[in-house]
Protein backbone atom coordinates (compact mmCIF):
# COMPACT_ATOMS: atom_id res chain seq x y z
CA UNK A 1 0.00 0.00 0.00
CA UNK A 2 1.38 3.02 -0.72
CA UNK A 3 1.38 6.36 2.00
CA UNK A 4 1.43 10.02 0.96
CA UNK A 5 3.12 12.77 2.71
CA UNK A 6 3.61 16.40 2.23
CA UNK A 7 6.71 18.66 2.27
CA UNK A 8 8.14 21.90 0.83
CA UNK A 9 10.64 21.47 -1.29
CA UNK A 10 13.05 24.22 -2.53
CA UNK A 11 13.37 25.33 -6.18
CA UNK A 12 16.03 27.51 -7.54
CA UNK A 13 16.38 29.88 -10.14
CA UNK A 14 19.14 31.92 -11.95
CA UNK A 15 18.72 34.84 -9.52
CA UNK A 16 18.96 32.39 -6.30
CA UNK A 17 16.23 30.45 -4.71
CA UNK A 18 12.50 30.18 -4.79
CA UNK A 19 10.63 28.53 -1.97
CA UNK A 20 6.96 26.80 -3.17
CA UNK A 21 4.25 27.57 -1.62
CA UNK A 22 2.24 24.48 -2.01
CA UNK A 23 3.74 21.64 -0.66
CA UNK A 24 4.27 18.83 -3.46
CA UNK A 25 2.51 15.55 -2.73
CA UNK A 26 5.16 12.91 -2.32
CA UNK A 27 3.68 9.15 -1.82
CA UNK A 28 5.61 6.06 -0.99
CA UNK A 29 5.84 3.25 -2.60
CA UNK A 30 7.42 -1.29 -2.47
CA UNK A 31 7.92 -0.75 1.45
CA UNK A 32 10.94 -2.54 2.84
CA UNK A 33 12.14 -3.04 -0.69
CA UNK A 34 16.16 -1.89 -1.53
CA UNK A 35 15.64 -0.28 -5.06
CA UNK A 36 18.91 -0.67 -6.96
CA UNK A 37 17.97 1.17 -10.37
CA UNK A 38 14.98 3.04 -11.79
CA UNK A 39 14.05 3.66 -15.87
CA UNK A 40 10.97 4.55 -17.88
CA UNK A 41 9.23 7.33 -19.84
CA UNK A 42 6.19 9.30 -19.22
CA UNK A 43 3.77 5.88 -19.52
CA UNK A 44 6.15 3.58 -17.52
CA UNK A 45 8.58 2.60 -15.10
CA UNK A 46 11.25 -0.38 -15.18
CA UNK A 47 12.74 -0.71 -11.31
CA UNK A 48 15.22 -3.51 -10.54
CA UNK A 49 15.23 -4.61 -6.65
CA UNK A 50 18.11 -6.03 -4.55
CA UNK A 51 15.95 -9.15 -3.19
CA UNK A 52 12.32 -8.63 -4.48
CA UNK A 53 13.70 -9.02 -8.77
CA UNK A 54 12.07 -6.73 -10.92
CA UNK A 55 8.98 -4.39 -11.19
CA UNK A 56 6.94 -3.00 -13.92
CA UNK A 57 4.91 0.27 -13.14
CA UNK A 58 2.12 1.44 -15.24
CA UNK A 59 1.31 4.98 -14.42
CA UNK A 60 -1.59 5.57 -16.39
CA UNK A 61 -4.06 2.53 -14.55
CA UNK A 62 -1.77 2.14 -11.62
CA UNK A 63 -0.78 -1.25 -12.02
CA UNK A 64 2.30 -2.95 -10.70
CA UNK A 65 3.75 -6.15 -11.88
CA UNK A 66 6.25 -8.02 -10.24
CA UNK A 67 8.60 -10.97 -11.90
CA UNK A 68 10.59 -12.72 -8.95
CA UNK A 69 11.29 -16.00 -7.75
CA UNK A 70 8.20 -15.21 -5.10
CA UNK A 71 5.69 -15.36 -8.27
CA UNK A 72 7.18 -17.57 -10.39
CA UNK A 73 7.86 -16.16 -13.37
CA UNK A 74 11.86 -15.18 -12.91
CA UNK A 75 14.45 -17.20 -11.47
CA UNK A 76 16.43 -14.45 -9.94
CA UNK A 77 15.77 -12.08 -7.05
CA UNK A 78 18.50 -9.69 -6.66
CA UNK A 79 19.69 -7.01 -9.59
CA UNK A 80 22.02 -4.12 -10.13
CA UNK A 81 20.56 -2.67 -13.12
CA UNK A 82 17.92 -2.39 -15.47
CA UNK A 83 17.34 -0.59 -19.34
CA UNK A 84 14.59 -1.68 -21.67
CA UNK A 85 12.86 -0.16 -25.09
CA UNK A 86 9.60 -0.90 -26.60
CA UNK A 87 10.88 -4.95 -27.23
CA UNK A 88 13.13 -5.61 -24.37
CA UNK A 89 14.04 -5.58 -20.58
CA UNK A 90 17.65 -6.22 -19.70
CA UNK A 91 18.15 -6.76 -16.20
CA UNK A 92 21.92 -7.26 -14.68
CA UNK A 93 22.39 -9.51 -11.86
CA UNK A 94 25.64 -10.97 -10.50
CA UNK A 95 24.95 -13.72 -12.22
CA UNK A 96 24.62 -12.76 -15.86
CA UNK A 97 22.23 -10.99 -18.30
CA UNK A 98 18.56 -11.29 -17.58
CA UNK A 99 16.57 -10.56 -21.02
CA UNK A 100 12.66 -9.68 -20.83
CA UNK A 101 11.27 -10.16 -24.73
CA UNK A 102 7.72 -8.61 -23.86
CA UNK A 103 6.16 -9.97 -27.12
CA UNK A 104 6.31 -13.57 -25.55
CA UNK A 105 6.21 -12.43 -22.20
CA UNK A 106 9.35 -14.77 -21.26
CA UNK A 107 12.33 -14.02 -19.50
CA UNK A 108 15.94 -15.34 -20.90
CA UNK A 109 19.68 -15.18 -19.30
CA UNK A 110 22.75 -15.06 -21.15
CA UNK A 111 26.03 -16.05 -19.76
CA UNK A 112 29.06 -14.25 -20.50
CA UNK A 113 32.22 -16.80 -21.04
CA UNK A 114 35.20 -14.03 -21.46
CA UNK A 115 36.32 -12.87 -17.40
CA UNK A 116 35.37 -15.63 -15.48
CA UNK A 117 32.86 -15.96 -12.49
CA UNK A 118 33.19 -12.47 -11.80
CA UNK A 119 32.93 -11.55 -15.52
CA UNK A 120 29.22 -12.37 -15.17
CA UNK A 121 28.37 -9.68 -12.65
CA UNK A 122 26.83 -6.82 -14.47
CA UNK A 123 26.71 -3.64 -12.87
CA UNK A 124 25.72 -1.33 -15.90
CA UNK A 125 23.53 -1.69 -19.07
CA UNK A 126 22.61 1.37 -21.20
CA UNK A 127 20.61 1.24 -24.28
CA UNK A 128 21.66 3.67 -27.45
CA UNK A 129 18.42 3.73 -29.79
CA UNK A 130 20.61 6.03 -32.42
CA UNK A 131 22.19 2.75 -33.27
CA UNK A 132 19.75 -0.05 -31.36
CA UNK A 133 22.80 -1.05 -29.35
CA UNK A 134 23.04 -1.68 -25.70
CA UNK A 135 26.30 -1.26 -23.54
CA UNK A 136 26.76 -4.17 -20.75
CA UNK A 137 29.15 -2.70 -18.58
CA UNK A 138 30.42 -6.49 -16.78
CA UNK A 139 33.14 -6.50 -13.56
CA UNK A 140 35.16 -7.95 -16.39
CA UNK A 141 34.94 -6.44 -19.88
CA UNK A 142 32.36 -4.55 -21.68
CA UNK A 143 30.04 -6.70 -23.79
CA UNK A 144 27.86 -5.15 -26.91
CA UNK A 145 24.42 -6.62 -28.07
CA UNK A 146 23.72 -5.47 -31.77
CA UNK A 147 19.78 -5.93 -31.50
CA UNK A 148 19.91 -5.29 -35.65
CA UNK A 149 21.36 -9.38 -35.33
CA UNK A 150 20.78 -10.11 -31.75
CA UNK A 151 24.79 -10.27 -31.81
CA UNK A 152 26.62 -10.07 -28.31
CA UNK A 153 30.56 -9.00 -28.20
CA UNK A 154 33.16 -8.32 -26.10
CA UNK A 155 35.31 -5.67 -25.79
CA UNK A 156 38.49 -5.29 -23.56
CA UNK A 157 38.90 -1.42 -22.70
CA UNK A 158 42.35 -2.48 -20.13
CA UNK A 159 45.10 0.01 -20.25
CA UNK A 160 48.49 0.20 -19.75
CA UNK A 161 47.89 -3.65 -17.85
CA UNK A 162 45.20 -2.27 -15.14
CA UNK A 163 42.71 -4.66 -15.05
CA UNK A 164 40.95 -2.45 -13.26
CA UNK A 165 40.35 0.34 -16.32
CA UNK A 166 38.44 -2.58 -18.02
CA UNK A 167 36.19 -3.05 -14.52
CA UNK A 168 33.16 -0.99 -15.72
CA UNK A 169 30.84 0.51 -12.84
CA UNK A 170 28.65 3.16 -15.14
CA UNK A 171 27.82 3.83 -18.88
CA UNK A 172 26.11 7.12 -20.17
CA UNK A 173 25.38 8.62 -23.18
CA UNK A 174 26.45 11.94 -24.27
CA UNK A 175 23.93 12.54 -26.96
CA UNK A 176 24.63 10.51 -30.27
CA UNK A 177 28.13 11.22 -30.73
CA UNK A 178 29.34 9.78 -27.63
CA UNK A 179 29.32 7.16 -25.13
CA UNK A 180 31.42 7.46 -21.41
CA UNK A 181 32.07 4.31 -19.34
CA UNK A 182 33.42 4.92 -15.82
CA UNK A 183 35.98 2.36 -14.05
CA UNK A 184 37.33 2.10 -10.97
CA UNK A 185 39.95 3.68 -12.08
CA UNK A 186 38.65 6.62 -14.46
CA UNK A 187 36.38 6.72 -17.48
CA UNK A 188 37.00 5.89 -20.91
CA UNK A 189 35.29 8.46 -23.79
CA UNK A 190 34.30 6.63 -26.49
CA UNK A 191 33.68 8.70 -29.96
CA UNK A 192 30.67 6.77 -31.74
CA UNK A 193 31.63 7.33 -35.05
CA UNK A 194 34.76 4.93 -35.05
CA UNK A 195 34.57 1.19 -34.42
CA UNK A 196 35.20 0.36 -30.42
CA UNK A 197 37.80 -1.45 -30.96
CA UNK A 198 40.01 1.05 -32.93
CA UNK A 199 42.29 2.09 -30.08
CA UNK A 200 41.92 5.85 -31.69
CA UNK A 201 38.17 5.82 -30.99
CA UNK A 202 38.92 6.17 -26.88
CA UNK A 203 40.58 7.92 -24.83
CA UNK A 204 40.88 7.20 -21.11
CA UNK A 205 40.46 10.03 -18.38
CA UNK A 206 41.94 9.56 -14.90
CA UNK A 207 43.44 11.82 -12.20
CA UNK A 208 46.85 11.13 -13.25
CA UNK A 209 46.79 13.72 -15.33
CA UNK A 210 45.33 17.49 -15.07
CA UNK A 211 41.80 16.09 -14.92
CA UNK A 212 39.43 15.67 -11.05
CA UNK A 213 42.21 18.31 -10.36
CA UNK A 214 44.53 14.89 -9.77
CA UNK A 215 42.98 14.63 -6.36
CA UNK A 216 43.35 11.39 -4.70
CA UNK A 217 45.12 8.37 -5.26
CA UNK A 218 42.39 6.54 -7.97
CA UNK A 219 38.80 7.61 -8.83
CA UNK A 220 36.11 5.40 -9.49
CA UNK A 221 33.38 6.40 -11.47
CA UNK A 222 29.83 5.59 -9.72
CA UNK A 223 27.24 8.15 -12.18
CA UNK A 224 27.61 10.85 -14.65
CA UNK A 225 25.02 13.46 -15.68
CA UNK A 226 24.85 15.91 -18.80
CA UNK A 227 23.80 19.33 -19.64
CA UNK A 228 24.47 21.43 -22.25
CA UNK A 229 27.33 23.48 -20.55
CA UNK A 230 29.04 20.66 -18.13
CA UNK A 231 29.38 16.94 -17.58
CA UNK A 232 28.95 16.03 -13.84
CA UNK A 233 30.75 13.25 -12.44
CA UNK A 234 29.90 11.30 -9.26
CA UNK A 235 33.02 9.69 -7.66
CA UNK A 236 32.25 6.61 -5.25
CA UNK A 237 34.36 6.67 -1.68
CA UNK A 238 36.18 4.01 -0.09
CA UNK A 239 39.12 5.13 2.37
CA UNK A 240 40.58 3.64 5.42
CA UNK A 241 43.05 4.44 7.92
CA UNK A 242 45.75 2.89 5.99
CA UNK A 243 44.87 4.54 3.00
CA UNK A 244 42.89 7.91 4.17
CA UNK A 245 43.46 9.23 -0.05
CA UNK A 246 42.26 5.86 -1.99
CA UNK A 247 39.02 7.07 -3.14
CA UNK A 248 37.83 10.53 -1.44
CA UNK A 249 35.19 10.64 -3.49
CA UNK A 250 32.71 13.81 -4.51
CA UNK A 251 31.43 15.57 -7.27
CA UNK A 252 33.21 17.35 -10.27
CA UNK A 253 31.30 20.03 -12.69
CA UNK A 254 33.31 19.75 -15.94
CA UNK A 255 33.22 22.52 -18.25
CA UNK A 256 33.98 20.06 -21.75
CA UNK A 257 37.40 22.61 -21.74
CA UNK A 258 39.74 22.40 -18.82
CA UNK A 259 37.83 23.57 -15.37
CA UNK A 260 37.20 20.93 -13.18
CA UNK A 261 35.13 22.27 -10.13
CA UNK A 262 34.80 19.94 -7.23
CA UNK A 263 31.73 19.81 -4.35
CA UNK A 264 32.41 17.95 -1.56
CA UNK A 265 31.85 18.00 2.41
CA UNK A 266 34.01 21.75 2.39
CA UNK A 267 31.81 23.28 0.00
CA UNK A 268 28.38 22.43 2.00
CA UNK A 269 27.48 18.25 1.27
CA UNK A 270 26.88 16.28 4.22
CA UNK A 271 29.28 13.12 2.66
CA UNK A 272 31.80 12.68 -0.31
CA UNK A 273 30.60 9.52 -1.51
CA UNK A 274 27.65 9.53 -4.07
CA UNK A 275 25.57 6.60 -5.12
CA UNK A 276 23.89 9.07 -7.96
CA UNK A 277 23.01 12.54 -9.93
CA UNK A 278 19.54 12.95 -11.54
CA UNK A 279 18.43 17.07 -13.26
CA UNK A 280 15.36 19.19 -12.59
CA UNK A 281 16.09 22.30 -14.31
CA UNK A 282 18.85 24.17 -12.73
CA UNK A 283 19.03 21.62 -10.01
CA UNK A 284 21.28 18.93 -9.83
CA UNK A 285 20.21 16.14 -7.44
CA UNK A 286 22.89 13.94 -5.73
CA UNK A 287 22.24 11.19 -3.23
CA UNK A 288 25.25 10.51 -0.63
CA UNK A 289 26.93 8.18 1.61
CA UNK A 290 29.85 8.27 3.65
CA UNK A 291 32.36 5.46 4.05
CA UNK A 292 32.86 4.12 7.29
CA UNK A 293 36.68 3.36 8.36
CA UNK A 294 36.22 1.00 11.07
CA UNK A 295 33.49 -1.21 9.42
CA UNK A 296 33.76 -0.62 5.88
CA UNK A 297 30.29 0.02 5.17
CA UNK A 298 28.52 2.98 3.36
CA UNK A 299 26.30 5.03 5.79
CA UNK A 300 23.25 7.12 3.57
CA UNK A 301 23.68 10.66 4.16
CA UNK A 302 20.58 11.81 1.88
CA UNK A 303 20.68 14.65 -0.75
CA UNK A 304 22.44 17.81 -1.62
CA UNK A 305 21.04 19.62 -4.27
CA UNK A 306 23.24 22.08 -6.24
CA UNK A 307 22.18 24.82 -8.17
CA UNK A 308 24.13 24.43 -11.71
CA UNK A 309 24.09 28.33 -12.17
CA UNK A 310 24.96 29.58 -8.75
CA UNK A 311 26.77 26.49 -7.40
CA UNK A 312 24.92 26.71 -4.26
CA UNK A 313 24.39 23.68 -2.22
CA UNK A 314 21.70 22.48 -0.07
CA UNK A 315 21.51 19.56 1.89
CA UNK A 316 18.02 17.14 2.57
CA UNK A 317 17.86 14.55 4.73
CA UNK A 318 15.25 12.00 5.31
CA UNK A 319 13.63 13.54 8.07
CA UNK A 320 12.20 16.05 5.38
CA UNK A 321 11.67 14.04 2.85
CA UNK A 322 10.48 11.26 5.30
CA UNK A 323 12.34 8.28 4.14
CA UNK A 324 13.04 5.53 6.50
CA UNK A 325 16.52 5.67 5.21
CA UNK A 326 19.18 8.03 4.37
CA UNK A 327 20.15 5.55 1.64
CA UNK A 328 18.95 7.04 -1.10
CA UNK A 329 20.23 3.89 -3.94
CA UNK A 330 18.92 5.30 -7.19
CA UNK A 331 17.25 8.28 -8.69
CA UNK A 332 14.97 8.97 -11.76
CA UNK A 333 13.50 11.80 -13.02
CA UNK A 334 10.48 11.17 -15.48
CA UNK A 335 9.60 15.14 -16.29
CA UNK A 336 7.15 15.46 -13.70
CA UNK A 337 8.46 13.43 -10.71
CA UNK A 338 11.29 12.45 -9.08
CA UNK A 339 11.91 8.64 -8.49
CA UNK A 340 13.84 8.07 -5.06
CA UNK A 341 14.97 4.59 -4.58
CA UNK A 342 16.20 4.00 -0.98
CA UNK A 343 17.23 0.89 0.42
CA UNK A 344 13.57 0.14 2.13
CA UNK A 345 11.49 1.24 -0.63
CA UNK A 346 10.67 3.94 -3.13
CA UNK A 347 9.61 7.27 -2.83
CA UNK A 348 7.98 9.53 -5.96
CA UNK A 349 8.18 13.63 -5.10
CA UNK A 350 6.11 15.87 -7.31
CA UNK A 351 8.52 18.73 -8.80
CA UNK A 352 6.29 20.11 -11.47
CA UNK A 353 3.42 22.09 -9.79
CA UNK A 354 1.09 24.70 -10.53
CA UNK A 355 3.04 27.34 -8.91
CA UNK A 356 6.49 27.36 -10.18
CA UNK A 357 7.89 24.55 -12.87
CA UNK A 358 11.64 23.88 -13.80
CA UNK A 359 11.67 24.00 -17.15
CA UNK A 360 14.29 21.07 -17.68
CA UNK A 361 16.34 22.15 -20.57
CA UNK A 362 16.38 26.45 -19.57
CA UNK A 363 17.86 28.95 -17.16
CA UNK A 364 14.58 29.92 -15.59
CA UNK A 365 11.29 29.54 -13.68
CA UNK A 366 8.23 29.71 -15.37
CA UNK A 367 5.91 30.68 -13.03
CA UNK A 368 2.30 28.63 -14.60
CA UNK A 369 -0.30 30.22 -11.81
CA UNK A 370 -3.55 31.49 -13.43
CA UNK A 371 -3.85 34.89 -12.85
CA UNK A 372 -7.34 35.95 -11.25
Amino acid sequence: MRKIFFIALLFFTTAGFLTAQEKPQIVSYLDSTSVNQITGDENELWIATYGRGIYHYIKSSDKWENFSTAMGNLQQDFFYCISYNKDFVWAGCSDGLFIYDRKHNIWLKRKFGKGGEMGNWVRALAFDKSTNTLWIGRFKYLSRLELNNQRFSDIDLTVNEDAKTNNIKSIKLDGDSVAWFGTEVGIHKYNKSKDIEDPSSRQFITNKTNSFNGDGDVISLSDILFESRNIWFGLDEFVTFQKPNFNIGGIYCYNRKIDWRRFDKYTGMSANGVYCLARTGNIIWASLYEFNKKNKEQVGQGIALINRITKSVTKVSKDELNLRSDKIISMFFDGNYMWLGTEAGLLKVKITNDFATLRVDGLRVENNKKRS
